[in-house]
This record gives C-alpha cells, sequence and structure tokens, in this order.
C-alpha cells in the first residue's frame, strides 16, 4: 500500500505528526502577531477549529505562539479558521459584559470558489475542479490582485489555495485591517461585476463609457478567453452552447448568427463571426462582446465573507478534509505554472518525513539529541512543503520591511531638528 497516497479514514493518524512536526507555527505567529506593535493583537485574536465529527470550536484565542501550538497540538483540528482581532480575548467573550466584546480589526479577505461558476463551466461541475477550468481561478487573481495594488495601493496581498476548488486571498495593510463594514462593502461592490442569482440570463451590464478598471480586466480576460473559453471550454460547440451564449447578443443581431454558427466548423470560427456581427448593431452591441467574455470568464466573489469584519476564513496550511491537500500560499509572480493537482496532501509530507526519519535512524547514535524546534525547522525543509513555506516567508518579510520603514518614518517626525 502506497502510504503517500490520501485516504481521509488516515487523518486522524496523520494530523498529530503534521502539527507536531510540519506546521509552521513561527511563521504563522509572525505572520499574525504583525511585529508585536499593537498590544493584545494576537492574544484578541479568534481561532476556531473543527475537529472530527464536525465538531466545531469557536472563540479560541492564545496569548503566545507556545499556547496556539500546544492547543493544536492537542486538539489537532480538522480544519483552522481565523477571525477578527477582537476588543476582548475571545477566550473570555462569555464573562465580558454584554455588547461590550466587539470585532475591531481583520484582513481584508476574498474568497473566490469554483462552484459559483458552475453555469459557465463545461468541463466540471460542483466541488469538481481541472487544469481547463482552473484557469477560471487564474484569471480572477489577475484581476484582482491588479486592481487591489493599482486601484487601491494594497501592498501586501497573500494568495491561497484552498486546498480543494478555491482561492483565498488575505489583504494584511494595516489600513486594510482597520476598514468597516461598510468600507468592506464598498471595496467587494467596486470589484463586483457579475450579478444576479440563477434566474438572471444575462449577468453582466456595462456601462458607456466603460470603467477603467473594467478596461484593465478584459484586457486580462483577453489573454485567457480563446485558449480557455473556445478551445478548452469549446463554449459553441453545439446549438445548446449557441443559444446561452445568444441570450446575451441583442435580439436583432440573433436569427443571423444562428444562421452563420450552423455554417461555422469550431467554436474559434463562430465567436470570430459573432464578434463581426454584433458591435455592428448599434452601441449596445459594441458592449456585448465584452460582457460576455466577463460574464465567462470574470472573477465571482463571495461578497458576504469580505463585508464581515468578524467573518471566519479557512486559515492558510489547514488541512482539507476531504482532498488532504495542504491550504498553502500562492506565488503570483509564476501564477500561470501553479498547478492545484501538484499541491502536496498531508499524507505525502508525513510519508517524506517517514522515509527521511528512517534512513536517519540508521545513521545516527542514540545520544545524538538536538533540539526539538531546530529539528522541526529542518523537518519541513525536507519535504514537499518547503517551496510554500518560502513563499510565505518571503511574504512575510516584505510585511516587516515595511512595517519598519513606517516606524523609522515615525521615530523622524517625531524628532525636532
Amino acid at each position: 500500500m502506497d502510504l503517500s497516497v490520501y485516504d481521509s479514514a488516515g487523518l486522524p493518524d496523520l494530523l498529530p505528526l503534521y502539527y507536531r512536526r510540519l506546521f509552521p507555527f513561527s511563521q504563522y505567529y509572525r505572520w499574525l502577531n504583525y511585529g508585536g506593535v499593537v498590544k493584545n493583537y494576537f492574544p484578541n485574536r479568534e481561532f476556531s477549529f473543527t475537529l472530527k465529527d464536525d465538531i466545531y470550536v469557536r472563540y479560541q484565542s492564545f496569548n503566545n505562539m507556545n499556547e496556539l501550538e500546544k492547543e493544536m497540538q492537542k486538539m489537532n483540528p480538522y480544519k483552522i479558521d481565523i477571525g477578527a482581532v477582537y476588543s476582548h480575548k475571545p477566550s473570555l467573550h462569555n464573562s465580558v459584559k454584554s455588547g461590550t466584546f466587539q470585532a475591531q480589526e481583520k484582513e481584508l479577505v476574498f474568497d473566490i470558489d469554483m462552484t459559483d461558476y458552475d453555469d459557465v463551466r463545461r468541463c466540471c461541475s460542483s466541488a469538481d475542479i481541472c487544469t481547463k477550468c482552473w484557469t477560471l481561478m487564474t484569471i480572477a487573481i489577475r484581476i484582482l490582485d491588479r486592481a487591489l495594488h493599482e486601484d487601491f495601493g494594497f501592498q501586501h496581498r497573500l494568495w491561497v489555495y484552498s486546498g480543494r476548488r478555491g482561492v483565498h486571498c488575505w489583504v494584511c495593510d494595516e489600513s486594510a485591517r482597520k476598514l468597516s463594514q461598510a468600507e468592506r462593502s464598498a471595496v467587494a461592490e467596486y470589484l463586483t461585476v457579475v450579478k444576479g442569482g440563477e434566474e438572471t440570463i444575462k449577468k453582466v451590464q456595462l456601462s458607456d463609457p466603460i470603467h477603467p478598471f473594467i478596461k484593465k480586466s478584459i484586457m486580462v480576460v483577453e489573454r485567457y478567453f480563446e485558449q480557455y473559453a473556445l478551445v478548452g471550454q469549446d463554449i459553441l460547440e453545439n446549438k445548446q452552447c449557441w443559444d446561452k451564449v445568444l441570450s446575451l447578443v441583442p435580439e436583432g443581431a440573433r436569427e443571423n448568427l444562428l444562421h452563420d454558427f450552423q455554417k461555422a466548423r469550431s467554436s474559434v470560427d463562430r465567436w470570430e463571426k459573432l464578434k463581426k456581427t454584433v458591435p455592428g448593431l448599434d452601441k449596445r452591441g459594441a458592449n456585448s462582446v465584452k460582457e460576455i467574455m466577463l460574464q465567462y470568464c470574470y472573477p465571482r466573489l463571495d461578497v458576504n465573507v469580505s463585508k464581515g469584519v468578524n467573518h471566519l476564513l479557512k486559515s492558510p496550511f489547514s488541512v482539507h478534509p476531504k482532498t488532504g491537500r495542504i491550504s498553502v500560499p500562492i506565488d503570483v509572480k509564476k501564477l500561470d505554472s501553479f498547478d492545484p493537482f501538484a499541491v502536496p496532501t498531508i499524507s505525502l509530507i508525513c510519508s517524506e518525513l517517514d522515509n527521511i526519519s528512517t534512513i536517519e535512524e540508521d545513521q545516527v547514535s542514540p545520544n545524538e539529541g538536538e533540539p526539538e524546534v531546530k529539528r522541526r525547522t529542518r523537518d519541513y525543509k525536507r519535504t514537499s512543503l518547503a517551496p510554500y513555506v518560502k513563499i510565505f516567508e518571503q511574504f512575510l518579510d516584505k510585511l516587516d520591511h515595511s512595517r519598519k520603514g513606517v516606524m523609522l518614518l515615525k521615530s523622524d517626525l517625531k524628532k525636532e531638528f
């Protein structure tokens, strides 16, 4: 039996090993402590754990890394969620005077889930993903990351693979963490282009002139559209598919296009015909082509996750119980080569660890012990988790660097010359 192949029945045996020897506690604490600049920032943070059999424990909080580590090694959670920084320690929320326990700060977060694209992807549905539809996540990250950086000026954006079928973004700038619920809603609203539920046929309505943000987003979609939508998804393959796309163009063009589509040989040909026919109709027709592209490819956000200051979101380095994959940071600089199926599973990294341990036990004499902390730092570095922890560390280095810059600036301003 190959121990590196994930089987969810083995999770209770793997989690203790993962939390004892592989989970990157020091980097994790370094992130959520934000340099220890704000008193009680880490101790007032809510964590929630999902245990075996879906037992859900909210309002966990820890004074320091040591406490967090001990508790996680005791509980071995199936899933870890991170919540807000509160006015008081979340573990004491029941003893605080009613109404005074309030969520005060949290990273601005985004959650994109592949199931929200089910009406526009043909390869998979519900929880399934494949390399074809993963392009939708690539497009989503490209569009949102650019907007968060260029339109809003946020510097510290951590993108994380959820472990199954989506991605999360943690915007960690101080200004983002301090945003109110109304401000978070405004950012989410600005980034939302696809609107309406299942009963809405046309989900994208562009105004004239087109907003610069949407223009830039269309440029991203255009880079991927032919290969992804026309070749990979084959969105104009047969009549059932055409009808769906034709319901999005002005009525005056439908009959001619239907005729042209029957003669054309491929989705690429049919799309070329649509691009020639529709814009010539009127002003609405000119936008129609762009609206179709956006409806099929634009990121679909779960806005409720972004709006609430106290909303919980799955933690980086949590394990997905269904797939066994670790929720790992994504290197946006190498986004096109990110492969969700190459992300290590807990069974793989634990078996890599076992192999190393077995080889070493044969080589080391019993009295050559070494400190636990030192050994653990070494442990994850020798598994497939290592490159993902490195991406996380590079993100933390940038956070530290900009925090030091801000502190130097403040101390310079205080000096009176």
